[in-house]
């Protein structure tokens, strides 16, 4: 007895019956060299490309490779960029670490300390330089704000470990519409990221090249470019590639503010850099109410990214919430030292910010405690701009799985649920960067430009989630319960004074497009849902008792441009399928119909023929137009069939005119239509007239 993988065999005997359509395990005898020898060979079919298990096949990595040159070199390629192909079994050890994690989405937070200063003091230099002392206690207003954010926040990765964050908290407790602008403002947050660090890791860049300042978006759009190749090999594997400049950043910086703070308290307060484009600071502005709240909304920017690691829990080894919730802690713990230290060190020092956005706060601070030129300041500013480039990687670590949880809820397009060969959301990931490039560009950039439309929608997705949380206290009424409604109230309260102020004074510097965007958003989820419930009970089989349809034989019509090889084949094709064939041809001369009407009748295929002349030498029209008036005549369901020519190479396709394709995509969408293709490859050379049932073609139905 031999065991054979190899499906070729003994062939089978002239008119006996074709095998069956399995891939199942076949004993065939077979008569051996000597007389009365006889032996059984087991086949395989395909042992290499599946394997048997649990009663069922597993397509092993070898049936994904190509077998033609092109695409096994495509692959190669593909492999080296991204890494080989990972299986689902291997999805466990993608989870991230608590270093590795804090590494992947605390930039998105972290990296708002490189802004989010030098956004409050865009407000309060308005009015006058001497009003820039009040920085300080508005960045302490803003960490205790961003303290109740955080409880918040842990209480959200406890209660829905199933990640998706302010959607899955507003939808459960408020209802679908409200965790449906969740979503959008989420959707538009993560987008925002992207552009918002990547902008600002360009102004790090050009603050020590200034030249590079008018190339700006163009830089940023490289720098999007890395961040999706970085993701698509997947999130550990970017994790890891990203936790250099993280900690390199906070270890720089840290040092930055320590060694200022030393000067500073030893009496030896640096000098202040002058700005290349200093702001206005006359002091016209008085400090009023207003004032402050615009400056505390500009600095509350710094609690933008908070959400991120309550979107993704899943993304932990476990335990998964414990190592959520440590690194949310450290998270927020990092970003409270460096917001308030370097804000600290900009208004004692005098730091005015850069009216034209080629230099940024930190940097002035680095120059003016470091030196310029330095080699600290250097590193500070290196560091920066490598560490607000991986700032934009949160967005592409939370923006596809949002988008999965989403899709997999029917409110996005099933493809954001396709995970790639890394295990990564990639159709996510590529919509993600190029919305993210388009947005950057829009607005040249600019951080102050984008700020405000960043801030509404984290702001709004902060406002649903705490009222979610809200509800759910009053509802259940848990273990101390009115400590964290309390909370949340408080929450709720402040983000929804920040989302109307920001709404309010900066609605003509672009918040409006927000506030355009998500009503949009949200009414375009909603539809998406709308269609696939409506598709799902149109096909949902509830009655599994019910016997397979038995269809009369169909009206088949074959298009024929030539009688040939390829012809004959559709035709013999046909009739396998049905009594019922006619075939037509386009002529788009006299002389050519005639001549086509002759061939035809030496022909002993006795199939009836139509003849249709163009004159005005349009093949296709006429050809819909004779299917449509066929099919009045007779409403039973039609069936195309279509004849093919393959050439053996790709290149050769653009020699062919394709009328079998552009007849097919004009087919697609007629209803009670079925279209055959019936391709006719070089190869294939034996007269297949007649042989209805031996013939070798292979169709591909669409209906």
């Amino acid at each position: 007895m031999k065991d054979d993988p190899d499906p070729k065999g003994p062939k089978a005997d002239a008119g006996t019956e074709p095998p069956p359509l399995t891939l199942e395990e076949e004993r065939r005898a077979a008569s051996g060299k000597l007389p009365g020898n006889r032996y059984v060979r087991i086949v395989r079919p395909a042992a290499r490309e599946f394997r048997r298990s649990r009663g069922h096949y597993v397509a092993t990595e070898r049936s994904l490779m190509p077998e033609n040159p092109f695409g096994r070199r495509y692959q190669q390629i593909r492999r080296f960029l991204l890494g080989k192909r990972l299986g689902m079994e291997e999805e466990a050890e993608q989870r991230v670490s608590k270093l590795t994690g804090l590494a992947v989405l605390a930039p998105s937070n972290v990296s708002s300390s490189a802004y989010a200063t030098e956004e409050m003091l865009r407000v309060v230099a308005l009015a006058g330089v001497g009003a820039l002392t009040l920085a300080v206690p508005l960045a302490l207003a803003v960490i205790a704000v961003l303290a109740v954010i955080v409880v918040s926040e842990i209480r959200v990765i406890h209660l829905y470990p199933g990640g998706g964050g302010s959607y899955i908290v507003a939808r459960d407790n408020i209802g679908i519409v409200p965790g449906l602008v969740a979503a959008a403002a989420l959707l538009v947050d993560y987008v925002l990221t992207v552009a918002v660090s990547t902008a600002a890791g360009v102004i790090a860049i050009s603050s020590v090249v200034p030249e590079l300042g008018d190339g700006r978006v163009g830089l940023g759009i490289a720098m999007i470019g890395l961040l999706v190749l970085g993701h698509l090999r997947g999130i550990r594997e970017a994790g890891a590639m990203f936790a250099i400049p993280t900690y390199a950043y906070i270890g720089a910086v840290g040092s930055l503010i320590a060694y200022g703070v030393y000067r500073i308290a030893t009496g030896d307060v640096p000098v202040p850099v002058l700005p290349r484009d200093e702001l206005e600071t006359t002091g016209v502005t008085a400090v009023t109410a207003l004032l402050l709240v615009r400056a505390f909304s500009a600095g509350a920017v710094a609690i933008t990214g908070t959400e991120a690691v309550a979107n993704v829990v899943p993304g932990f080894k476990a335990p998964e919430k414990r190592n959520a919730t440590l690194t949310l802690l450290l998270m927020a713990g990092i970003l409270g030292i460096l917001f308030v230290g370097l804000t600290f060190l900009a208004t004692r020092i005098g730091i005015i910010p850069d009216a034209g956005e080629i230099e940024s706060v930190n940097s002035m601070i680095a120059r003016s405690v470091f030196g310029d030129g330095t080699v600290p300041y250097y590193a500070v500013q290196l560091t920066t701009a490598l560490f607000l480039l991986v700032a934009a990687n949160t967005g592409f670590s939370g923006f596809p799985r949002l988008a999965a949880v989403l899709a997999n809820d029917r409110f996005m397009p099933r493809q954001f649920a396709y995970q790639g060969d890394r295990l990564s959301n990639s159709f996510g990931i590529v919509a993600l960067a190029i919305v993210a490039g388009l947005i950057l560009a829009m607005f040249g950039g600019s951080v102050s430009a984008l700020v405000p439309l960043y801030t509404i929608a984290v702001f709004l997705s902060f406002f649903l989630s705490q009222a979610g949380l809200l509800r759910r206290w009053l509802r259940l009424r848990e273990a101390r319960w009115w400590l964290w409604a309390a909370v949340n109230t408080i929450g709720a309260g402040i983000m929804a004074g920040l989302v109307l102020t920001i709404s309010i004074t900066r609605f003509l510097d672009g918040a409006w497009l927000v506030l355009f965007l998500l009503p949009v958003i949200v009414l375009t989820l909603y539809a998406i849902n709308r269609h696939y419930l409506a598709v799902h009970d149109a096909l949902t089989l509830t009655d599994f008792d019910r016997p397979l349809p038995e269809p009369s034989p169909p009206a088949v019509i074959v298009p024929v441009a030539r009688l040939d090889r390829s012809a004959l084949q559709a035709i013999a094709f046909a009739r396998s399928i049905s009594p019922h064939v006619r075939a037509v041809h386009v002529a788009t001369t006299p002389a050519s119909a005639e001549e086509f009407k002759k061939r035809w009748a030496r022909w002993a295929g006795r199939v009836p023929l139509d003849i249709i002349e163009s004159p005005y030498r349009s093949l296709v029209e006429p050809l819909l137009r004779y299917i449509d008036r066929v099919n009045e005549r007779d409403p039973r369901p039609l069936t195309i069939v279509l004849a093919e020519f393959v050439p053996r190479h790709w290149w050769e396709f653009v020699l062919h005119s394709q009328t079998a394709f552009r007849l097919k995509a004009n087919l697609l969408f007629r209803p009670d239509t079925i279209v055959i293709n019936v391709p006719y490859h070089f190869r294939d050379t034996g007269d297949v007239a007649g042989e209805t049932g031996t013939s070798t073609a292979r169709s591909e139905e669409q209906g």
